[in-house]
């Protein structure tokens, strides 16, 4: 998705926003895939999948994405909570080495 075909109004204020969460979640998945205490990155990346599934909201509320697009990009962020839940689980599960 990209914000090019926002209204200006939406552009640089939301679609700005969006961008910058995509990016500190990505910036958040590297450095829980590199970090010995993943938990930190992890919860921070869950949070960036929310805000981003909040502006996704808010960008088709305002008549900025068409319906199925919404849906197409919701179905991704979907599955990255899910892929993010799974490796919480899984980082807590496993035996603290002190």
């Amino acid at each position: 998705m990209s914000s090019g075909n926002f209204a200006r109004e939406y552009k640089y204020t939301i679609g700005q926003d969006l961008k910058t969460e995509g990016l500190c979640l990505i910036k958040n998945l590297y450095r829980a895939n590199k970090a010995e205490d993943k938990a930190v990155h992890i919860g921070e990346a869950r949070e960036n999948i929310e805000m981003i599934r909040l502006f996704l909201r808010l960008v088709q509320d305002f008549n900025q994405i068409k319906l199925k697009s919404f849906v197409d990009i919701n179905l991704g962020v979907e599955d990255v909570s899910k892929q993010l839940t799974a490796w919480e689980k899984y980082n807590n599960a496993k035996p603290k080495v002190k």
